[in-house]
């Protein structure tokens, strides 16, 4: 019998991850005068919401049991197609970019759920062959925004707030509401929890998992797109190691790589640790490696925490 409410229970690690975001900002606004204005925040908001975006539909993902390594691929594509499909028009271009992050995540989807390959394998392959794709699109070329409209989206603000950060809060309050409110986000945790038992209440896995590569390929596409409008451009390699960044962030947000556990607002929380860290760190002039060998320390903290807990979980099912 499937338990929705253990599997929408989220992990034990949510909550030190908000203590851990409250303190490193603690510890940044002490070192840095300027670290809490409210031109630096919205910059942590708008610098953390290409990786968070892609983390929102990371995390269904990785609750169902799956990963998608091919989300930096598919971004780069994305802002390759956004920018250079502009002489058909701006809308144009963004409708064919997020249509493509989409149909690759169906595609995805669809190899995992028809042939039982998995996930890693086929996104890996999915990675390597869009990447290549970009290349062939773009003769290696860096492409330039042609409409100065698109580029002034990048930059624009409602009030102080840019509105590149207040999407990416409005897609993390959406998401959160459908993990937790709706059918689907029922289904995603049991899925991830107990496929066999999912299988037995009559759950469709295959589509779940399917509808769940689609939202991580439009989140990928979006934010292509997004950091297209930032930069006024698109290159070749944009979104080199993003799959990296995001599972990193999703992981600190207490989601399970093996599934059934995870929430939204613990990815938020992870998205803003790694980003209030690189944020904090640069004010300090630390180098950026630093910040690469803190965040592999405290992901592999949490990890083995994790595993250890699950054992001493497991030890008291059997006693």
């Amino acid at each position: 019998m499937i338990d929705i409410k253990r599997f929408m229970s989220g992990s034990a690690f949510i909550q030190p991850i908000w203590v851990f975001v409250v303190a490193i900002t603690i510890f940044f606004s002490i070192m840095s005068d300027y670290f809490l204005s409210v031109g630096n925040l919205t910059n942590i908001l708008v610098q953390t919401s290409t990786i968070g975006l892609i983390a929102l539909g990371m995390t269904y993902v990785m609750i169902n049991g799956n990963i998608d390594l091919s989300v930096g691929a598919t971004l780069g594509l994305a802002a390759s197609l956004s920018v250079g499909l502009q002489d058909y028009g701006i809308t144009v271009a963004v409708l064919a970019a997020i249509a493509t992050g989409v149909a690759l995540g169906a595609l995805n989807g669809l190899l995992v759920w028809k042939t039982g390959v998995n996930a890693f394998i086929v996104t890996l392959g999915a990675m390597i062959g869009v990447r290549g794709l970009i290349f062939v699109y773009t003769e290696e070329q860096s492409f330039y925004a042609s409409n100065f409209a698109f580029s002034d989206f990048g930059a624009s603000t409602i009030g102080p707030i840019p509105v590149l950060a207040i999407i990416f809060l409005l897609c993390t309050l959406a998401m959160h509401l459908v993990l937790k409110k709706t059918g689907h986000g029922r289904n995603t945790f049991a899925v991830g929890g107990n496929p066999e038992a999912a299988m037995d209440a009559g759950i469709r896995i295959g589509r779940n998992m399917m509808i769940n590569f689609m939202i991580v390929g439009f989140f990928a596409a979006l934010a292509g797109v997004l950091l297209a409008t930032q930069m006024g451009a698109s290159t070749p390699n944009l979104g080199r190691d993003y799959e990296l960044w995001t599972i990193t962030a999703v992981v600190l947000g207490g989601t399970k790589l093996t599934g059934g556990y995870g929430s939204i607002m613990g990815t938020l929380g992870g998205v803003l640790a790694i980003g209030v860290l690189r944020n904090g760190m640069n004010m300090m002039q630390v180098p950026a490696f630093y910040v690469l060998v803190i965040l592999g320390v405290i992901l592999i903290a949490v990890l083995i925490i994790d595993q250890q807990i699950n054992l001493k979980s497991f030890k008291g099912v059997q006693a």
